[in-house]
């Protein structure tokens, strides 16, 4: 809906910058090589409560990808070495051997623990499950189906330059280009535009069937994590980071890599996002300017009401359940509503009152969102075939208000 660009993309040849320049994104590249993974578990080909190790027989013993995914590895934050000083990456040969020396900072699962050693790794984990490098999974089945033409491990023109301003100067000193590839260039090697992160950014919202239903997304940017235990303000799911801004829950990531800094906010219910792109790595909040930009537009922006559409009712073998139902004295509601079956508990918790029910064989309803997650809902019929009674997680509901011992 909007971009600007403010600035230089080239200090040395005045060119200045346009919403058209690639710029480096380092960690956002997460986002990418978390979808890759969660493609692999749809397929049937990961379980994310698998230990890392058992597509990687290098990795030590314990952490699962779930956790690798979500930051609960406990390995050290970097790969061994000094690569920030040297700035000379490992190669996937030279990565998997230094495991030898990787600390173990945590136990896994102990704590949140930011670390771009457990997302090489898990790029490690995509080349040998699909049979093919990191780079040419995530061109083939994610960058080439949604069509980010300018998103690519290596800048095409127009690209911008990275710098370092010193606290105080204003001078702008050039930044090497550091080179992550094969499996480290999962961590953070890839570049974009404003216009292909917007793209993603709606990707993130709504998912994109032939690359990851709306159903993993939902997954993905569940909390898996309190990152920030005294506020709650900041948590992590499957590789995506989550922020909270007032009611507001805001999914993406930031990035830095020598000279660039870049932030990503998606506000998924509401399909609202920014991003931010800078070409100096010090003196810049992008992240933080990314969930402004979003708070913003979504506070400025008039929303089109949706309008309601008549469907064709609930089925016919379905209309005896629905209305109320009576539990410990507790009032529940079952609807059809936009085509599937759910269960309400009349004044409860907000965001904890609604349960979502798929048939799995007659008279049996399994809860596949909220409330109660994963129980079994049971209908109860008399000789005639009416519906006199229903088990919720083994409580039985009735027509009308009783005591246990009646019901």
């Amino acid at each position: 809906m909007w971009t600007r660009a403010l600035g230089l993309a080239d200090v040395a040849a005045a060119e200045q910058a346009t919403p058209d320049h690639a710029y480096r994104i380092g960690s956002i590249t997460k986002t990418f090589t978390a979808v890759c993974v969660l493609q692999l578990r749809d397929a049937g080909r990961v379980e994310l409560d698998a230990p890392l190790r058992s597509h990687v027989p290098e990795v030590p013993r314990g952490p699962t990808i779930r956790q690798a995914l979500a930051h609960l590895s406990g390995f050290q934050r970097e790969p061994p070495g000094e690569i920030w000083e040297t700035l000379v990456p490992p190669s996937r040969e030279e990565l998997l051997a230094g495991l030898e020396d990787a600390e173990r900072v945590l136990a896994p699962g102990a704590r949140w623990h930011y670390s771009n050693l457990a997302f090489g790794l898990l790029g490690e984990l995509v080349a040998r499950v699909s049979g093919t490098s990191f780079p040419d999974y995530l061109a083939a089945h994610v960058l080439g189906p949604l069509g980010l033409a300018r998103t690519s491990l290596e800048p095409s023109p127009p690209a911008a330059r990275g710098y370092y301003v010193p606290p105080w100067t204003e001078a702008a000193e050039p930044e090497p280009d550091v080179q992550l590839t094969d499996t480290t260039a999962a961590l953070g090697q890839l570049w974009s535009t404003t216009g292909d992160l917007a793209a993603w950014g709606a990707f993130i919202a709504e998912g994109r069937n032939g690359v990851l239903a709306p159903s993993t997304l939902d997954e993905m940017t569940r909390v898996q994590v309190m990152v920030d235990h005294a506020g709650w303000t900041v948590g992590w799911g499957l590789g995506l980071s989550l922020t909270r801004r007032g009611e507001r829950i805001f999914a993406g990531h930031g990035g830095a890599m020598p000279g660039f800094l870049a932030g990503l906010a998606v506000q998924r219910d509401e399909r609202t996002g920014a991003v931010v792109l800078t070409g100096a790595s010090t003196g810049a909040r992008a992240e933080e300017l990314a969930v402004d930009l979003a708070v913003a537009a979504l506070d400025a922006l008039d929303r089109d009401p949706v309008p309601w559409v008549p469907d064709a009712g609930a089925p016919a073998e379905l209309q005896p359940l629905l209305g109320v139902w009576w539990s410990e004295g507790n009032e529940l509601v079952i609807r059809h509503r936009g085509g599937r079956l759910d269960i309400e508990l009349v004044g409860g918790p907000k965001g904890r009152s609604v349960s979502v029910l798929v048939e799995e064989a007659p008279d049996r309803f399994r809860i596949v969102e909220g409330r109660e997650l994963g129980e079994l809902v049971r209908v109860v019929r008399d000789d005639g075939g009416g519906v006199v009674k229903l088990y919720l997680a083994t409580y039985p509901l009735t027509r009308e208000p009783t005591t246990f011992e009646s019901a």
